[in-house]
């Protein structure tokens, strides 16, 4: 079994911290909020203070946070993962959805220090990582990866091998573009049939069994049809993130994206409105309002349930 240092104790990192402490593996856990740490002592989890702490005497050090600058401090702030003392030849795994900029920074200074590096992003969301069934989106040396493999399969049941560290990401980045796309295509579908007088709830069941039933739609149906936005599965804000980190890669790389871009800019316009804490089916409710010739939504009394849910930073 490993010793491992988990930083980042978010909904994602908890159920992977879990699975990982089922595996029989020692895992010591840092989170910057340490609250939301605390209840994985109960489970087995040894607590940090700092990332430099739980990194003390890893082979594998694993982040799971939520933008480049939760990421930065994490790996390379005064208390970070590299301020500490892992084992020889530990390796180093970032799972965050991060911008494919930082990722080639991250992996050159890992690099330079003589760390072997996974980026390896996830798809699955948490359902997926409590049943350890996520798929890990690849990027590394293949001797590295496969030293790797046994813990990832912990909570992944793929590995997708895409390339060199920076193609995992690069994927990733592609992918949540093309769902954000979904996303609005679905809310602008939905809205247009709530105004021609059809049943939503009969609408969200029949396009999740029809030709555009993605996952992300099958997901999402209902809850647009029910006006269910504050049960937070995935927020708004961090689906805006992933879309802006998205288009700074397909710009980066010279592709236009012009309906990408419509879609980001429907979140950034949720974002705005003060609606980065609800779930992303909020996006229904920036459209409505927009066909109501209102404009953007406000951030309070928005949506069909009343007060956003809490969501904090990892």
């Amino acid at each position: 079994m490993s010793t491992i240092a988990f930083l980042g104790t978010g909904i994602m990192g908890s159920a992977m911290v879990l699975r990982l402490l089922g595996r029989g593996h020692e895992v010591t856990v840092y989170n910057r909020t340490a609250r939301k740490a605390a209840p994985l002592r109960a489970a087995g989890a040894a607590l940090a203070g700092s990332a430099a702490e739980a990194v003390a005497g890893a082979s594998f050090v694993i982040s799971m946070v939520g933008d480049d600058e939760a990421s930065r401090e994490i790996w390379l702030g005064a208390r970070g993962a590299l301020a500490g003392s892992p084992s020889a030849g530990a390796i180093a795994i970032e799972h965050s959805t991060l911008s494919h900029g930082w990722i080639r920074e991250l992996g050159g200074v890992l690099s330079n220090a003589g760390v072997p590096f996974i980026d390896g992003p996830v798809t699955g969301g948490p359902d997926g990582a409590t049943a350890g069934e996520l798929t890990v989106l690849a990027g590394a040396g293949s001797a590295t990866l496969e030293q790797a493999r046994p813990l990832l399969q912990a909570y992944a049941r793929e590995l997708v091998h895409f390339g060199p560290p920076g193609a995992g990401t690069a994927y990733k980045l592609i992918v949540n573009l093309i769902a954000t796309a979904q996303i609005t295509a679905l809310a602008e579908g939905m809205s247009a049939a709530e105004r021609a007088g059809l049943d939503l709830a009969l609408v969200a069941a029949t396009l999740r069994k029809g030709t555009v039933a993605s996952p992300v739609v099958r997901y999402l149906t209902e809850r647009i049809a029910q006006g269910n936005h504050d049960e937070v599965y995935f927020a708004t804000r961090w689906r805006c993130k992933d879309a802006s980190y998205g288009l700074r890669l397909a710009a980066e790389l010279g592709q236009p994206v012009p309906t990408c871009e419509a879609a980001g800019g429907l979140f950034e316009r949720a974002m705005r409105a003060g609606l980065g804490e609800k779930n992303s089916s909020v996006i229904v409710e920036v459209l409505r309002r927009l066909a109501d010739g209102q404009g953007e939504a406000p951030g309070a009394g928005a949506g069909h349930t009343g007060s956003a849910s809490a969501v904090t930073r990892p």
